[in-house]
C-alpha cells in the first residue's frame, strides 16, 4: 500500500459572501484557479504529472455547475489531459475530497493529486441548487414527522441537549474572533494565504475577522431561527443562536497537494504531514450537527489513540454549539480547540471549508512543534467526516 502525504496546503483570503465583498467580483472558477495556481507555483511541480483534481463544492449551480474543479484547472492554463471531479458531501465536501484523494493513493490509483474546495456564496447563494424543491421527499418527511428542520434549529437543539447557555455561545464566538485576529496580526496565516487578484485589487488578508468583538456586543443580537411553529414544536429550546455565534457566509477557496511516498521521493517533494486515519459517520438528521462526536470516536478507536494524544483539534464552527458540544463529549482541552479561530471568525465557504480547516490545522501544528491534529466537520443530513493528520 502506498502511503499518502500532504506536500503543501494553501487557501485564499476569506471574503464576505455578499455583493461588495472582497472576492465577490471574481467568478468562482477564477477564484479556485488562482488558488490552485498558487499551490502549483509553491510546490514547483509539473502540473502535467497530476493524476486528478478532486474538488469539493456544495452549491453546484450557476457559475459552479460545470464541474468547477475541471473549469478551474483549465482556467489556470494547466494541461488538458489532467482530469477533475467535483464531489459534494455538504459542508464536508472538500474534506471528503481529501479522504478520496488520500485513499486513491493508498489504493495505488494515484501518485499526485490536487485536492481543492471552493464556494462563492456571494455569486451562487446558499441553496441555489435546490431551486425551491423539496429535496427530502415525502418518505423522509414521514419518517421524521413533522419533518426535518433547518441547521439553525438543529444548532438550537444541540445547545439545548448540552445545556449551553446564550452566554457560553457568545463567549465562544468572541473567542473565535480574538484567536483569529491574534493569528492574523502575528503572521500566523501568512504561510497559508495565496493572494487573489480581483480586477486591479490584490486581496491578501481575511475580510471576515471582526476585531474587538465582545460577548457584550454579541448579547445584543436577536435569535435568528425562531418562529411560532418551531417554538411550539420544540418547547425545550431557549433560542440562543444568532448571526454572531454562527458561521459567516463567505467566499473562499483552498487547495492541497497530496503525493505518494514514491512520487514524493522521485520528484524531490518534502512532505508536511501524513494521514493517521479517516472516518465518516451519520447521526440523527433532525439534530443534524452531532455526527462529529461518533465520527471522532470511530476515528480515535481505529487509530488507537486517545483525545489526550492529539495536539490540536479543528471542529468546524458551523454554530458555536457544535464545537462546544464536541468539547463536552470528549472533555477536550479548550486551548487546543480551534486554536486560530474558526468559521465564526474566518467564515464558512461551504465547499472550501474542509480543505481550509486542514490548511489552518497544519500551519498551527507546525507552529507549536508538530504532532497529531484532528479535524471534523458536521454536515447537513446528520453526517460528519473526521480525519487525523500527523506532521512529519
Amino acid at each position: 500500500m502506498d502511503e499518502p502525504y500532504v506536500i503543501d496546503a494553501v487557501r485564499s483570503p476569506m471574503g464576505k459572501g455578499k455583493p461588495g465583498g472582497a472576492l465577490s467580483g471574481l467568478h468562482a472558477v477564477d477564484l479556485l484557479a488562482q488558488t490552485i495556481a498558487g499551490l502549483v507555483a509553491r510546490t514547483g511541480i509539473d502540473p502535467g504529472r497530476v493524476d486528478d483534481v478532486v474538488t469539493g463544492c456544495v452549491s453546484q449551480a450557476g457559475e459552479q455547475s460545470g464541474n468547477v474543479g475541471r473549469m478551474a484547472w483549465l482556467a489556470a492554463g494547466f494541461p488538458e489531459h489532467v482530469p477533475a471531479v467535483t464531489v459534494e458531501r455538504k459542508c464536508g465536501s472538500s474534506q471528503q475530497a481529501v479522504h478520496f484523494a488520500a485513499q486513491g493513493i493508498m489504493a495505488g490509483a494515484y501518485d499526485l493529486v490536487v485536492v481543492a474546495g471552493v464556494e462563492s456564496m456571494s455569486r451562487v447563494p446558499m441553496g441555489a441548487a435546490k431551486l425551491g424543491a423539496d429535496s427530502a421527499g415525502p418518505s423522509v418527511t414521514a419518517r421524521y414527522a413533522p419533518g426535518l428542520v433547518s441547521q439553525g434549529v438543529s444548532a438550537e437543539l444541540v445547545a439545548a441537549r448540552w445545556k449551553l447557555s446564550r452566554e457560553q455561545l457568545d463567549d465562544y464566538a468572541a473567542r473565535s474572533h480574538a484567536r483569529a485576529a491574534t493569528a492574523a496580526d502575528s503572521g500566523g496565516f501568512d504561510g497559508e494565504i495565496v493572494p487573489i487578484t480581483v480586477g486591479d485589487t490584490v486581496v491578501s488578508a481575511d475580510e471576515s475577522i471582526r476585531r474587538g468583538t465582545t460577548p457584550e456586543k454579541l448579547a445584543g443580537l436577536k435569535p435568528a431561527f425562531t418562529d411560532e411553529a418551531m417554538a411550539a414544536r420544540f418547547p425545550e429550546i431557549t433560542w440562543s443562536i444568532t448571526a454572531g455565534n454562527s458561521s459567516q457566509i463567505t467566499d473562499g477557496a483552498s487547495a492541497l497537494l497530496l503525493a505518494s511516498d514514491r512520487a514524493a521521493r522521485e520528484l524531490g517533494l518534502t512532505p508536511r504531514a501524513r494521514f493517521r486515519g479517516f472516518s465518516v459517520c451519520g447521526d440523527d438528521p433532525v439534530e443534524m450537527l452531532t455526527a462529529p462526536i461518533p465520527a471522532t470516536r470511530r476515528l480515535l478507536d481505529r487509530a488507537g489513540v486517545g483525545i489526550g494524544d492529539v495536539a490540536l483539534y479543528e471542529v468546524n464552527e458551523a454554530f458555536a454549539s457544535v464545537p462546544l458540544a464536541w468539547q463536552a463529549a470528549f472533555d477536550a482541552d479548550p486551548d487546543r480547540l480551534n486554536a486560530r479561530g474558526g468559521a465564526i471568525a474566518l467564515g464558512h465557504p461551504l465547499g472550501a471549508s474542509g480543505a481550509r480547516l486542514a490548511t489552518t490545522l497544519l500551519g498551527a501544528l507546525e507552529a507549536r512543534g508538530g504532532g497529531l491534529g484532528l479535524q471534523t466537520m458536521c454536515e447537513a443530513g446528520g453526517m460528519a467526516n473526521a480525519m487525523l493528520l500527523e506532521t512529519v
